[in-house]
């Protein structure tokens, strides 16, 4: 059965893996009320755990006291609901992936020159169906991998729900003609999904980005 995290937990998860957000992105992604997120941020604030940032762009980040907490929350829920082990074996098969997903970024990025095949990629200017067709065909053999993994995270931890529906938008933004939607941040585009999972990932076994090799 899903287990659902708390609201604690759930918000300040929000401000992990999403980094800065307002209040309404807060409770969207949370699953919660704005009165409710907005209790929960306040109490967030008090206890020196998060801080809000008015200006021309306005929200919510953690402190890195709030960081720690979380830190902490996420340790104890996998440890109440004993199921990191399948949390691990979800994140190794993520990682199986991985490589070849940031590759494929870069392949929509970057194409061969027509001017000279074997010298330096350039930018690709999508002038070129048949090769964002390839590359766009490579993205759906990646989707049809990860989905599994979305599907057996999301049976194990609610705040897991939805990745695969965000990956399957992504994906036919993409094949339907909206080029934007396979890597341009900002937006829902298939890799900030991918990175949001990766981070997501990361935070609920406390892994560190940076030594994240060095774990596995």
């Amino acid at each position: 059965m899903t287990s659902p995290s708390t609201a604690d937990l759930r918000v300040v998860h929000v401000l992990r893996v999403r980094g800065f957000v307002d209040t309404p992105l807060v409770a969207e992604v949370a699953g919660m009320s704005v009165d409710e997120a907005t209790s929960v941020l306040t109490a967030l604030e008090a206890a020196g755990h998060a801080r809000h940032r008015e200006g021309r762009m306005s929200g919510w980040m953690l402190t890195s006291d709030g960081r720690a907490h979380g830190a902490v929350l996420l340790a104890e829920e996998l440890a109440g609901l004993g199921c990191r082990a399948e949390v691990e074996g979800a994140y190794s098969r993520f990682l199986e992936g991985n490589q070849g997903f940031l590759g494929l970024c870069t392949d929509w990025q970057l194409r061969p020159d027509p001017g000279d095949l074997s010298g330096e990629p350039v930018m690709n200017d999508h002038a070129d169906p048949a090769y964002d067709e390839a590359v766009i065909g490579r993205l759906a053999e990646t989707d049809s991998a990860i989905q599994p993994v979305c599907a057996a995270l999301a049976a194990l931890l609610e705040r897991f729900g939805g990745y695969g529906e965000r990956f399957a938008t992504a994906l036919d933004r993409v094949t339907g003609g909206d080029l934007d939607w396979f890597t341009k941040p900002m937006i829902e585009s298939y890799h900030t999904v991918w990175f949001e999972l990766h981070e997501n990932l990361l935070a609920t076994l406390g892994i560190q980005r940076s030594k994240e090799h060095a774990s596995g």
